[in-house]
């Protein structure tokens, strides 16, 4: 007969101590080589050494003229306070739709030694679609609301 008696509580205690702590170390590890820093290219050109192994996550607006598509990646400019930063998106995607010159774009990725942002995703937004309609002082009001004009017979 196989004998039924409970294991040592020892075995289990250890057991479980390894199981959590591969967890832990496994969820650690994996939200450190996730996490992006949000710079400022100003804030880039200045981090020093640390630029080079962070993740970041950059914005600026697409300089007019500097997009050049090769199927799925771009090159382009980002200028954001006179300063400006050459990226190389190489993604599984191509760039959206709204990735136009002047558009605002966030580019996320690795900034290596040689002053290129090297960006994996990228996002864009159309600056026209969100902004304001201009409307000229002197153009005159335009009346939507629909009146009735009575009518003769």
């Amino acid at each position: 007969m196989p004998n039924l008696a409970p294991k040592s509580p020892i075995k289990i205690a250890i057991a479980t101590i390894i199981i959590v702590a591969t967890v832990a170390y496994l969820a650690f590890t994996g939200v450190r080589d996730n996490k992006s820093y949000y710079v400022t290219i100003g804030e880039l050109h200045g981090m020093g050494n640390k630029a080079y192994v962070r993740h970041l996550r950059v914005a600026g607006n697409v300089a007019p003229g500097s997009i050049h598509r090769v199927g799925t990646n771009a090159t382009f400019q980002l200028v954001e306070q006179g300063r400006t930063l050459q990226v190389n998106y190489q993604g599984t995607e191509p760039p959206p739709d709204t990735f136009k010159d002047d558009a605002q774009a966030l580019a996320v990725g690795t900034y290596g030694r040689d002053g290129v942002f090297r960006a994996t995703q990228l996002q864009a937004k159309c600056a026209s679609k969100y902004a304001p309609a201009n409307k000229p002082a002197d153009a005159p009001a335009t009346n939507t609301t629909a009146t009735a004009l009575p009518t003769t017979r």
